[in-house]
């Protein structure tokens, strides 16, 4: 498995368990529709939350959040747009990223950016 996809599935397992500790029931992780896909899906309180989680091992290429491009969104706003029409139970919905820096084996930061678009 290449070092990109490691890093990448580590940071999703850190940001799951981060969202646990907060309270949120995760409903699905890489949830997909066609080619598209996000995160976490889960439920804090009466909202349903669609995070996106970006992972990098340095900040040479920018901080990872900064790579959550509008394009990225508009993604992740279809793919939520399809899971609503799913899942029509839920009405308050909100978009956060999760930040996370891993060096080393070893989780350097984590940031959790609340209704970070929409």
């Amino acid at each position: 498995m290449p070092q990109k996809d490691s890093i990448g599935q580590k940071g999703e397992e850190i940001a799951k368990e981060f969202l646990i500790r907060k309270g949120h029931e995760i409903l699905f992780v890489n949830y997909r529709f066609e080619r598209k896909e996000v995160d976490i899906i889960s439920l804090f309180k009466n909202i349903l939350v669609f995070t996106e989680v970006k992972t990098r091992s340095s900040f040479q290429r920018g901080f990872p959040e900064e790579a959550v491009s509008n394009v990225k969104q508009q993604s992740i706003k279809m793919v939520a747009d399809q899971f609503l029409l799913e899942n029509p139970q839920y009405s308050m919905v909100r978009f956060d990223i999760i930040s996370v820096v891993i060096y080393q084996n070893k989780l350097m930061e984590i940031k959790h950016f609340e209704d970070a678009f929409y």
